[in-house]
């Protein structure tokens, strides 16, 4: 990033709300307050190896004190501002940072109570003022006195690639979060990964909305170093409420959002053609139809190719409209995407392409793309990955952009970095898939999610969930069924379907085998969110501790 910026100083690096409008902050200022700010970090007593905790929302700063930090060899440790108390007290004790970075005087807040649990904190900074009587220190102290950037970019550049850059915990839907070691080579065998991605997508000088919070594995790497360093700007959203409205003003060329955000967006699309009516949603269906003729066959008639031009045109002309018109790729990941799902959003002309990876690779490990999709799968691995199924089924990766292992726990390393019978280690994933003849991997479940039912049968539980949040009454499914007779489900309803939910697990039913069917269902008083725990920041539902809350209800179903 350093390097970057002495071949485009007056470039714009970043967009972001600042008062009562947009700012921005070119990438000469960016080098300038990362060399400050790595002087007032090293003056502070940081040190080489060193971690330090990062919590912030999607901002200039975040990028500027990641890079900083990463830049004198210590370690970033980020970590979601939705964390609790006791989440923050983990990491801290976990990682043993002795420095805290934090956006507001909230967010100081709760990470002095952490650290009133743990010993070790020696310096806690704030990017916003703080309210008199706080012990922390202002974050424009720590920056205000001007750095030599080029010594510091010399200095970047002798950095080993096998340097430990940043500890990256896992979203906890498995147990207490691991602290994933990412060196600096995993980050850039991603980059040259997804170079021939992007240098085709001919994105330099467009814009790259950044939704995703910054502490995710996939917007550190992608959103905050990989798109910038090929000359994307990086535009910092301010919520959900604001998307629609920021996709219509800066016309992204590349959003990347989760399965949950595409369900809302088909969710709002077919409620307005329902509301129109008539010739309007005629027209709607019409043009779905074809869309989905043209990815899934049987080819389009001479008449038909007419029909479809012109429906480009009426319809999803303005479908696109809502996205910005400029779209080049719209990038779904974190959890699986229903193939009826994005084959809504392709029929009506929008490029949805899914990926996988994990924190613990980089964390990309394979994507379509735009010009040979198939939404079936989540694409062909990226050079340079080495992907293959364990007879188990189990999805093992090898390359550059493995993790070195998981911080201070030598036993879950072992677990996933396991040597084979040539003496090669593999990362086991954790993910039951397979390849198709073309080299795509087809993930089907997460291995330890498989429910095994009291005949024996193995059930992928999440082929059942993505059917049932893809119908409109349903917001929230979780299914469940160990040692069980068969699958039941706990339900959240979507607003005001409540009496509808029947229906809707009678359709799902109707395209699941007989032993996949949902036997019983109870709907859930409430939703599953990041404030009550069974959520992710990066809305993906806490499977364990959803069962272990509802276990109650769980066992009446059977």
């Amino acid at each position: 990033m350093l390097g970057l910026a002495a071949s485009r100083p007056e470039r714009v690096l970043f967009h972001h709300w600042k008062e009562q409008g947009w700012a921005r902050i070119a990438w000469g200022e960016f080098a300038l307050r990362v060399a400050a700010l790595a002087r007032g970090l090293r003056a502070a007593g940081v040190m080489p190896g060193d971690r330090v905790l990062l919590v912030s929302e999607n901002r200039p700063e975040f990028l500027i004190a990641d890079v900083a930090i990463m830049a004198i060899g210590a370690v970033t440790v980020p970590t979601y501002v939705t964390n609790t108390v006791a989440d923050h007290a983990h990491i801290l004790r976990d990682s043993g940072a002795r420095v805290a970075i934090v956006s507001t005087a909230n967010l100081a807040q709760t990470v002095q109570a952490a650290a009133a649990r743990v010993a070790g904190l020696e310096l806690l900074a704030c990017m916003e003022p703080m309210p008199p009587g706080m012990a922390a220190r202002p974050f424009a102290e720590l920056e205000a006195v001007p750095g030599d950037v080029a010594a510091l970019l010399a200095e970047v550049e002798q950095i080993p690639p096998g340097r430990l850059a940043c500890l990256i915990y896992t979203s906890g839907t498995g147990g207490a979060p691991k602290g994933v070691m990412l060196p600096h080579r995993a980050m850039l065998a991603n980059r040259e990964g997804v170079r021939p991605l992007i240098e085709r997508l001919g994105v330099e000088g467009e814009r790259y909305l950044s939704f995703l919070p910054m502490s995710h594995s996939y917007e550190h790497t992608v959103g905050g170093f990989l798109l910038p360093s090929f000359g994307m700007e990086l535009v910092f959203s301010r919520g959900a409420d604001r998307l629609a409205a920021e996709m219509a003003e800066h016309r992204p060329a590349v959003l990347t959002a989760v399965p949950r955000l595409f369900e809302v967006l088909r969710g709002r699309i077919a409620a307005q053609v329902e509301k129109d009516g008539g010739l309007k949603k005629a027209l709607f269906e019409r043009a779905l139809a074809l869309g989905l003729r043209k990815l899934d066959g049987p080819p389009l008639g001479p008449m038909e190719r007419l029909q479809d031009a012109v429906l480009d045109r009426l319809v999803r002309d303005k479908i696109r409209a809502r996205f910005g018109g400029g779209v080049k790729a719209l990038v779904s990941g974190g959890a699986r995407l229903d193939p009826e799902l994005s084959g809504f959003f392709l029929a009506l002309g929008l490029p949805v392409i899914q990926g996988y990876g994990q924190s613990e690779a980089g964390p990309v490990i394979s994507v379509n793309l735009p010009w040979d999709n198939d939404r079936r799968t989540v694409g062909l691995p990226l050079p340079g990955v080495q992907v293959r199924i364990a007879e188990d089924g189990e999805i093992l990766v090898r390359g550059g952009l493995v993790m070195d292992g998981y911080w201070n726990n030598p036993e879950a390393t072992a677990a996933a970095l396991r040597p084979d019978a040539a003496g090669e280690t593999w990362l086991h994933t954790g993910d039951v898939g397979r390849l198709d003849a073309a080299g795509r991997l087809i993930i089907t479940d997460r291995k330890r999610d498989f429910i095994k039912l009291l005949g024996g049968d193995m059930i992928a539980p999440s082929k059942i969930e993505a059917l049932l949040v893809g119908e409109p009454e349903i917001a929230q499914a979780v299914a469940a069924g160990e040692g069980m007779a068969g699958v039941v489900a706990l339900l959240v309803a979507a607003e005001g379907q409540a009496e509808s939910i029947a229906a809707a697990v009678a359709r799902v039913n109707a395209k699941l085998s007989p032993v996949e069917r949902i036997r019983r269902w109870a709907l859930l008083p409430e939703p599953f969110t990041v404030e009550n725990g069974l959520l992710t920041p990066t809305m993906k539902v806490k499977r364990r501790q959803v069962l272990e809350r509802h276990q109650e209800t769980v066992q009446g179903l059977a």
